[in-house]
């Protein structure tokens, strides 16, 4: 099934305050599937949690990427507060205190995440010819005109 696709040159308006989040795990003893895979398919209930209560939790969207030992996925939040109230929901410290006591300082598996708090007018995006992807997913597209063709305009840099 193909995405809707909007043809042209979109952006996003950077007039809000944005947190960008990035997690994911590497695999670092592939052999030793019984420890790593739990980790893996922790994620997907989590991923439908924030899905179902988008609005009620401040999540607005995510992108996932696979590779040969690591995963990394991108979330976009609406602020710092609402990710972090995210970490103490059930389904979040439940997958957190299962790695803990399965995997601890075993290397077999690693996670990781990074967390930036993007202010207002301090972010910028462009898409052409694309689906709804990334920050163009978490914010409303827009067409990109005269007023902020380049992403020195679109950043407000003179």
């Amino acid at each position: 099934m193909t995405k809707h696709l909007f043809t042209g040159r979109y952006t996003t308006e950077n007039e809000e305050d944005i947190v960008v989040f990035v997690i994911g795990m590497r695999v670092n003893k592939r052999l030793a599937v019984h420890k790593w895979l739990p980790v893996f398919l922790a994620m997907p209930g989590m991923i439908r949690e924030l899905y179902t209560n988008k609005e009620d939790l401040g999540f607005l969207s995510m992108e996932s990427y696979f590779g040969l030992r690591t995963t990394a996925m991108i979330q976009y939040w609406r602020s710092m507060d609402d990710l972090l109230a995210y970490a103490k929901f059930e389904k979040h410290m439940n997958a957190w205190k299962n790695f803990y006591k399965k995997i601890g300082n075993n290397q077999t598996v690693g996670i990781y995440h990074e967390t930036y708090q993007v202010k207002k007018g301090n972010y910028e995006s462009f898409y052409g010819n694309m689906p709804h992807y990334g920050l163009g997913k978490a914010l409303d597209l827009i067409p990109i005109t005269a007023k902020h063709d380049s992403a020195r305009k679109r950043l407000k840099v003179e």
